[in-house]
């Protein structure tokens, strides 16, 4: 189970690391409630998870491909917090943890694109939403941008003192439909989840002029 303390001291080293490297922007940081919460980003490039995690208010654990948590990089991820979860199967262990996290008040952070694209968020898998129904977390919407320009793969740095943002949306709860059964109550609030992320990210790319890849290229194992 991540600590408190493992996630802050990654968030603090993180930023300190990027702001180093890159030129980095956080707005609307004061939007991030208190309480559980679940953090939904788009995801175009390499350096969203640990920008998100890095320029966030508060310390957050996210939900990582279990593939990164080999060799060094691991160890780090392990280290400050984060949760390994098989992205090939319902990880019902990696969901329990995360619910876990949320249920003592912390902040969990999914991509709920799943894999690394565009980032327009044209489809989202449902995870997020039932970690937000099962634990009565609110979910913020994030939008990352900056990270990958178009042409390059994606899991390729952008380049030193680009010019990157995070932007935090406002926060919502997906309030279950009751009259709805199980499956289509989670359906819809995943639809619902899936709307007020792209919308938020639509509205950041055109505030902070910053424009999303426009290939859609995904690497093999992303």
């Amino acid at each position: 189970m991540p600590t408190a303390r493992q996630v802050e001291g990654g968030r603090r080293f993180g930023r300190v690391l990027l702001g180093a490297l890159w030129r980095c922007e956080a707005h609307h940081r004061e939007r991030v409630p208190a309480g559980p919460v679940v953090l939904v980003a788009n995801h175009s490039g390499f350096l969203d998870g640990p920008l998100v995690f890095s320029l966030a208010p508060r310390g957050v654990s996210f939900l990582v491909k279990q593939q990164m948590f080999t060799g060094p990089l691991g160890r780090v991820l392990r280290t400050v917090g984060q949760i390994p979860i098989d992205r090939s199967r319902g990880d019902r262990s990696a969901l329990g943890v995360a619910r876990a996290v949320l249920e003592r008040g912390g902040a969990v952070g999914v991509f709920p694109e799943g894999t690394r694209g565009r980032g327009d968020v044209a489809q989202v898998n449902q995870g997020a939403a039932w970690l937000a129904l099962q634990a009565g977390a609110q979910v913020v919407p994030v939008a990352v941008l900056g990270t990958r320009r178009a042409g390059a793969s994606t899991g390729s740095l952008p380049r030193v003192r680009t010019r990157v943002v995070v932007d935090f949306g406002e926060p919502f709860d997906l309030a279950p439909d009751r009259a709805l059964p199980g499956r289509e109550r989670l359906r819809a609030a995943t639809e619902r989840l899936r709307d007020r992320l792209a919308e938020h990210v639509t509205t950041a790319s055109a505030t902070y002029g910053l424009v999303l890849p426009d290939d859609g290229l995904v690497e093999a194992g992303d």
